[in-house]
């Protein structure tokens, strides 16, 4: 499909998965497990979100690992298996955060690329987050979902198709929307911000609002994770239900 005379072709778009953290909130658990191994409805949680990027047309993934990252690697070699294309990007003897893992890994990622979390499930429509992002003309773009705290607390103030504020530190009464965990960005986005240091991708977003560069998607369906025991927990148990529809 074609978005501005623009080809859209999923597959040629990668996709970032940061799964680096220590994942502190589920030990013991993940004392010697990274979160993206941990199971899940009998398999390891990163083999269900690769399978739903599979079925949407994505094809490229890089995770960008830290702790235990060299378990991840092991378990899903190249990426062949599951006819993706996988490559890794370490943090080193530092961990990056979130923002420093993804300005490291920005060689194997292009001109263009999707971001997202190592430990959210995400069943939404991507090439609709894609075609709105290269629609937008604008070097990043942010989904948004209407959470009202419901699942997460809310940080993001969003009205008539825009991002008027966001910030996970001080939130305010009209944050009723949230950052959904999908993002698309350019590099050029990171400019600014060291080689191998750690920061937070939300450094990189505040600022990218605050200079208007920064798109908005919102999606209608919520968001699942498993970086809680009481996520991890409900998931599992959707996942093994065969009767659960994710999808509107």
């Amino acid at each position: 499909m074609r978005a501005q005379g623009k080809e859209i072709d999923l597959a040629d778009w990668p996709v970032a998965i940061l799964a680096g953290g220590l994942s502190t909130r589920l030990r013991p658990a993940t004392d010697k497990t990274p979160k993206a191994l941990l199971s899940v409805a009998g398999e390891p949680f990163v083999i269900h979100q690769l399978r739903l990027l599979y079925s949407q047309g994505l094809r490229r993934i890089v995770l960008c690992v830290g702790y235990l990252g060299e378990m991840i690697e092991a378990e899903l070699g190249d990426g062949s298996s599951l006819g993706m294309q996988i490559g890794y990007s370490f943090d080193g003897p530092t961990l990056l955060g979130t923002g420093g893992a993804l300005k490291r890994a920005l060689p194997k990622l292009g001109d263009q690329f999707l971001a997202i979390y190592g430990d959210s499930f995400m069943p939404v429509d991507y090439f609709a987050i894609v075609e709105a992002f290269v629609l937008s003309r604008k070097p990043a773009l942010m989904t948004v979902f209407e959470n009202e705290s419901r699942w997460d607390v809310s940080n993001v103030s969003f009205e008539a198709g825009e991002i008027h504020r966001y910030d996970k530190k001080l939130r305010t009464a009209e944050m009723r929307h949230i950052d959904y965990g999908i993002a698309v960005l350019s590099p050029e986005v990171f400019a600014s911000f060291p080689d191998d240091r750690a920061f937070d991708l939300a450094d990189v977003y505040s600022d990218l609002v605050s200079e208007k560069q920064m798109a908005a998607y919102e999606v209608k369906q919520r968001f699942y994770e498993i970086g809680s025991r009481e996520g991890l927990a409900e998931l599992d148990s959707l996942l093994r239900d065969k009767r659960a529809t994710f999808f509107p």
